[in-house]
């Protein structure tokens, strides 16, 4: 919150109790000095979208939550106004009906306070992430090996449990704090390591604020440690959040510099020659955000003949599981975000499951492979692909906002395509409203 914000203690103070999440959105935006459209750009909605979340009309947890990462309003604060603890276990958050509503609240506010508090577990998660990297934690003084612990953080993502994930971090980064005391650089590549892994997870869920601060101390720490690959891990990272918050140039300025790095090491061995073609495809994926078609060819390209040698199922632990069809789904998204819907669609036609090991890179598969299909206006491919992403990792769906957004927009087009419902429900968390019959719903543009 901003200074002007934090001044208006007593109405501030009043919006959680009055149960006003949308009041605290209006709030944090007028102390930012930023019009309900300044808003809207950032979210990609229009200015009514925000007046009707503002006024409480629109019930949209998903971009609820977003609105509030960009105004500054924190987690604990925006759980309150929804009604919810900021430490509601999970197992309290399961029924929503043990802590009933007063009876004077209208169905809209049960269906909201309903509909969030599935969500209870991650703000107040996401917050205690926030607070570990405001103020490192104390260790925890577990006796298991740092290595150990964080090859299974890294499988509780691959297996899309952020929620797990979320709760680990804090004495996980506090741990290897106090392991990095001892000055050994193999001790601050781990703590790089920790902290690329909570960029990791906070940009997947779309907290691009948090996850830029995490990609920051990831690479201090990398370059602390000299170790090239840690660096590269942390500048893919960084590279990614920048692209979220539309600074493209600053994201190719970092991904380049990394793939400099990892180049100079000659490449002489398996897990050098992955971070390459790493490094190679997020450049591209950089570039083709940042609309450079000839930059972004190429370095795909780059990074397909890069990946040409690598097995196809990387070894465990390998810092970065490139394989050939890793490359070849790289190539789906630059193709996408270049605009090339049946190019994309073309890149992704050999790609099947199997390829992938991890829940999370599967689920991936199919949520690209989805937005190609509905960016090529086909609604039902679009949704089947969405629902196989459901099937494999709801995280996917559930937690990813860009793919709810997607969905959102299918189910705002073609609500009667099969399985559309079922996906709107399943990413928002909302029953969807009933047609009302009237007009027909347009294809994506």
């Amino acid at each position: 919150m901003s200074t002007d914000l934090n001044r208006s203690t007593g109405t501030i103070r009043s919006l959680p109790r009055g149960q006003n999440a949308g009041g605290l959105i209006r709030a944090g935006r007028q102390a930012l000095g930023l019009r309900q459209a300044d808003l809207g750009v950032r979210l990609c909605c229009s200015a009514s979208t925000i007046s009707r979340l503002e006024s409480g009309r629109l019930t949209d947890l998903a971009l609820l939550r977003r609105a509030a990462g960009e105004v500054g309003v924190p987690v604990d604060l925006l759980a309150a106004s929804l009604g919810l603890r900021a430490q509601l276990s999970p197992t309290v958050a399961a029924d929503p009906l043990s802590d009933p509503l007063p009876a004077q609240e209208d169905s809209m506010r049960r269906r909201t306070v309903i509909a969030a508090v599935g969500l209870a577990a991650p703000l107040s998660l996401v917050g205690g992430l926030e607070t570990a990297l405001a103020i490192t934690p104390d260790p925890t003084g577990s006796p298991l090996p740092l290595d150990a612990r964080l090859a299974s953080a890294r499988g509780l993502f691959d297996a899309g449990r952020h929620h797990e994930l979320l709760r680990a971090l804090p004495g996980l980064l506090g741990d290897a704090h106090h392991a990095a005391a001892r000055r050994r650089d193999l001790d601050h590549a781990r703590l790089s390591t920790a902290y690329t892994l909570a960029a990791t997870v906070l940009n997947k869920l779309g907290e691009y604020r948090q996850s830029r601060l995490a990609a920051d101390r990831a690479a201090t720490y990398a370059e602390v440690s000299g170790s090239p690959l840690a660096a590269a891990a942390a500048a893919r990272e960084l590279a990614a959040v920048l692209r979220h918050q539309g600074q493209e140039t600053a994201a190719q300025h970092h991904i380049q510099a990394a793939v400099a790095r990892v180049e100079a090491t000659g490449l002489t061995t398996a897990a050098q020659a992955s971070a390459y073609a790493q490094m190679l495809a997020s450049t591209a994926y950089t570039a083709a955000i940042a609309d450079d078609r000839d930059q972004a060819l190429a370095m795909i390209h780059e990074a397909a003949r890069a990946a040409r040698d690598l097995p196809d199922q990387a070894p465990a632990g390998r810092l970065f599981p490139v394989t050939p069809a890793t490359i070849d789904l790289y190539a789906v998204g630059v193709h996408w975000a270049l605009g090339d819907a049946g190019t994309a669609l073309e890149a992704g036609r050999r790609l099947h499951p199997d390829q992938f090991p991890t829940a999370e890179r599967k689920g991936r598969m199919h949520t690209d492979l989805g937005r190609a299909w509905w960016q090529r206006g086909k609604p039902e491919q679009a949704a089947a692909e969405f629902l196989k992403a459901a099937r494999v990792s709801r995280s996917e769906i559930c937690d990813r906002p860009q793919i709810r957004q997607v969905i959102t927009e299918l189910h705002g087009r073609h609500p009667r395509t099969a399985g559309v419902k079922d996906l709107f429900t399943l990413a928002t968390g909302q029953r969807p409203a009933q047609p009302n019959g009237t007009g027909r719903p347009r294809g994506p543009r």
